[in-house]
């Protein structure tokens, strides 16, 4: 099993910046690539950014392209999400998620990743 906990949420002003981490633990090797989802009250979960873990390939969604900047440690089992110019529409849970693919055509999708963190709320007020 991997086990993941997300951490470094909180609440800070539109145009502030928070990162967020994400310790991975347990048969890591499994794993190759890490997201990091969001979802908001009433909404559905939301693919944010992904890594893989060997290459360092990333991807992100449209609306935090340019804004938001996903990393690893691979020594450390750690990713991070580093958000900059946060906006009201960007609180939401954060979800850190683990991919046994290295690449996959359905990497937004929740549903391809087999593990799951319980999430950091992130607050962003106007």
């Amino acid at each position: 099993q991997v086990q993941l906990v997300e951490s470094g949420g909180g609440l800070v002003q539109a145009g502030g910046s928070l990162k967020l981490s994400c310790a991975a633990s347990g048969t890591t090797f499994r794993t190759n690539a890490m997201g990091w989802f969001r979802q908001a009250p009433g909404k559905g979960r939301e693919f944010v950014a992904r890594i893989t873990w060997s290459g360092g390939e990333t991807l992100y969604s449209d609306s935090v392209k340019g804004r938001f900047t996903i990393s690893r440690d691979i020594a450390e089992n750690l990713v991070y999400l580093q958000m900059n110019s946060l906006k009201p529409e960007d609180t939401a849970a954060y979800y850190c998620a683990a991919d046994r693919s290295a690449y996959t055509i359905n990497y937004e999708y929740a549903a391809d990743y087999e593990y799951w963190g319980l999430g950091t709320q992130v607050t962003v007020s106007s």
